[in-house]
């Protein structure tokens, strides 16, 4: 019994490889000629639903092949599990003229015949960073001109079947398969692929690949630039060249090739904000034992005399000075006189990023046939969703025609619900942050006791201070608390937006751009403003303590300054971040995927078509850029915003952004379905974002450089309050310090002991 059922699945097999002479990664129905420009999948399930899934499909594909589609079904018996029927649509030529001229789709009339003039005089220098030619202009540069059904004799059309780019002929499709109707429910028109997905009618839409990543494709007709790309761009030891942004707007269209155009061009510049905050580090290194602060801290006649008064209530005893020696080492690394200057060139570096990458948007938009795509956006673009849910209508005032419309009061009340959303979500937010505060306060007394009493920490207790274990604790906590806000509020940022009804796809993206960076930036920079600009500002002087909801007393600041614990939060906080994003980037997808193909690997190649390997991949989705552009600027505000305490950030994000490159290139190419191709002139409204972003960093590095690091005091003493000409800054940290008479110390003040009978200490 058991040899009949293998012979019986020998025969199955032998019965699907003979069908399917054409090769596994064919990209063609079963004649070998039409191309496939979008597959669908479903599974029947045998549920209560399953009639209404049927005759919604039924309805569905009926009403694609009325608008000139033509399908192609997979059984499931012809699947890899025996589960899943795919659909597979073809745009014959006469849809795709059709759409062409409805989409305003640009198309060659006559090849540019202009000499390029302009020669790069280090070109022989950059030829080791340089692709070959035929991978950075895979086509030749045309004139181009809209399509038009009846001027067809003015194009270069020299074949029918290649005239149009696979990726604006997945354009094409996605646009009537999103607007395509499949009936009526509720008395509502529905229509659109999206709700078929939402409602489990289909499992799956996605155009294919042209070919699998690691090899190239058996058939002649396959252009193979997804083998290409993966391995002139997608490779990691490929980081150091250019990558190929006309071969990457060819093959995923000009949205996606915008964004590689955007993180090339900042990695780029983030090189010479690399190098010359890596001289300023060095600079503090090289001179950290000329510090005459430290060396007057670390003096045992100086230091070691000067008795400090006691870090918290009761627990906490006197200390001498000297213990901080080696923090007040340390932070010299990142407060001196290079600190300032640091600042001074970010303002500039930032403002010179913001003004070449207009350069370099406007040049792109010029080569890429975008300058007029603004009107393209506005009159085409309209989400179905939107032409769904407003049944009303009135007439458009320039074009005259009618058009579906959500009535003020609709839309004022979305609006309020909307608004109450987001103001309680980033009043969470801030709760979170005064929760982490009073952890801080709560167990810095801990900590302090703890450290002063364990000999087992005595030989760390120079470096590790009670202050940087409190802010160690405290950070890596926060940074816990942002990654758990941050998966529950975009899932109610994508549904606050979705209730809004947004007319336009650029409309809606906006807004949810809007939404989400609004909180991100509360979420994650909102301890970096605490440290900088408020903690150690209201602690009150011995005797007159202040407390946070009368029962914690506020904190000090580290007494090497705030500026080391700012460096801290940022380090934490920003590498944190970088780390876990590339995590949830590379592997993620990875082991999903390898999940998922486990049984596939053991079967035959025909068995495993070019649609079923795809299906297999993760789906990339209509958010999944937004999600980049929202991890770099969320770090470009990193870099910004508090450089002055941290003059290593922008090297560890050049190192960062190098890798990134090559992991978002890399699971793009081998761990993602084929996105559906999409247009854009710019970044939108990212740019004016970082434009925000640019000139509070401005402000944000002068107030941290004022009122956080110890510049001003020490240059004010060295100008001004000098007692040697010889060392001018001998007897700073003396004069720093105000003397407090321990007889004056209320009870609820006072340390419980007191064994070396002191009778001042300083603050």
């Amino acid at each position: 019994q058991q040899s009949g059922r293998r012979y019986n699945l020998f025969l199955k097999r032998r019965l699907r490889i003979d069908k399917r002479h054409q090769s596994k990664d064919s990209i063609f129905f079963r004649d070998g000629v039409r191309r496939i420009d979008f597959v669908l999948s479903y599974v029947d399930d045998f549920n209560k639903e399953f009639e209404k899934k049927l005759e919604r499909r039924k309805e569905f594909e009926s009403n694609l092949q009325k608008a000139g589609l033509e399908l192609e079904t997979e059984d499931k018996k012809e699947s890899e599990d025996g589960k899943i029927f795919f659909v597979k649509i073809h745009a014959p030529w006469e849809v795709l003229i059709t759409y062409a001229e409805v989409l305003n789709i640009k198309v060659p009339i006559k090849e540019n015949d202009i000499p390029c003039t302009v020669e790069n005089p280090l070109d022989c220098m950059l030829f080791p960073l340089r692709l070959p030619e035929q991978v950075m202009h895979p086509e030749p540069d045309y004139f181009t001109a809209p399509f038009s059904k009846d001027k067809q004799e003015l194009y270069l059309i020299n074949d029918q079947s290649t005239f149009f780019s696979p990726s604006m002929r997945n354009r094409i499709v996605n646009y009537i398969l999103t607007r395509c109707p499949y009936g009526t429910e509720e008395g509502k028109k529905k229509f659109g692929i999206k709700r078929l997905l939402n409602n489990g009618t289909y499992t799956a839409a996605y155009p294919l690949h042209d070919c699998q990543y690691w090899k190239k494709a058996n058939d002649p007709n396959c252009d193979n630039e997804r083998y290409t790309l993966y391995m002139e761009w997608a490779r990691f030891l490929r980081f150091y060249k250019e990558q190929p942004l006309d071969l990457i707007r060819k093959y995923y269209g000009e949205k996606i090739g915008i964004y590689f155009a955007w993180l090339g061009f900042y990695t780029e510049m983030l090189f010479l904000a690399a190098v010359v905050g890596l001289i300023c580090f060095l600079y503090g290194l090289f001179t950290m034992d000329e510090n005459m602060s430290s060396k007057e801290i670390c003096d045992p006649a100086i230091g070691g005399e000067i008795i400090m008064c006691p870090l918290c209530d009761q627990e906490c005893e006197y200390w001498r000075l000297n213990t901080t020696c080696e923090s007040s080492q340390y932070s010299h690394l990142f407060d001196n006189v290079a600190t300032l200057f640091f600042a001074i060139f970010m303002g500039i570096w930032v403002t010179l990023f913001l003004e070449f990458w207009k350069r370099r948007q406007a040049r792109l938009k010029y080569e890429w046939d975008l300058v007029d795509f603004e009107e393209e956006q506005q009159q085409l673009q309209l989400r179905p969703e939107y032409e769904a849910k407003c049944t009303q209508k009135k007439r458009n005032p320039v074009t005259q025609e009618m058009e579906p419309y959500l009535p003020l009061t609709s839309q004022a009340v979305r609006f309020c619900i909307s608004g109450t959303t987001v103001l309680f979500w980033v009043s969470l937010i801030i709760a979170s942050m005064i929760a982490v505060i009073v952890y801080r306060l709560a167990v810095y007394a801990a900590f302090a006791s703890l450290m002063e009493n364990a000999q087992s920490l005595q030989p760390i207790s120079g470096l590790l201070t009670p202050q940087l274990a409190t802010s160690v604790t405290a950070s890596c906590l926060n940074f816990v608390i942002i990654m758990i806000l941050n998966f529950f509020y975009e899932r109610i940022a994508i549904w606050i937006t979705d209730m809004e009804i947004p007319r336009t796809h650029m409309e809606y993206e906006n807004r949810l751009t809007m939404k989400m960076f609004l909180f991100q930036f509360v979420n994650y920079y909102s301890s970096c403003f605490y440290v900088a600009f408020f903690k150690g500002k209201f602690v009150g002087y011995p005797g007159a303590y202040t407390y946070m909801f009368n029962r914690w007393r506020n904190e000090e600041c580290d007494p090497a300054g705030c500026l080391i614990e700012l460096t801290t939060q940022l380090t934490i906080v920003m590498a944190g971040k970088q780390i876990w994003g590339n995590i949830q980037e590379a592997f993620v997808p990875w082991i999903c995927n390898w999940w998922g193909r486990r049984k596939a690997r053991n079967n035959p190649e025909n068995l495993y078509s070019r649609w079923e390997q795809d299906h297999d991949l993760q789906t990339f989705g209509a958010l999944g850029l937004f999600y980049e552009y929202l991890e770099m600027v969320i770090q470009f505000g990193f870099i910004t915003l508090f450089v002055a305490s941290f003059p290593l950030a922008p090297l560890l994000a050049l190192m960062n952004n190098i890798l990134e490159i090559r992991v978002d290139s890399w699971k793009l190419t081998t761990q993602y379905r084929r996105p559906v191709a999409a247009k854009a002139h710019s970044i939108g409204v990212w740019q004016e974002i970082l434009n925000g972003m640019a000139i509070l960093s401005v402000v944000t590095n002068a107030f941290i450089v004022a009122f956080t690091s110890d510049m001003i005091p020490r240059l004010v003493y060295y100008y001004a309050y000098y007692e040697n000409e010889d060392s001018p800054m001998s007897g700073y940290i003396n004069n720093s310090l105000s003397v407090f008479q321990i007889s004056d110390f209320p009870d609820r003040n006072k340390p419980k002991e007191n064994p070396e009978n002191f009778v001042i200490c300083r603050w």
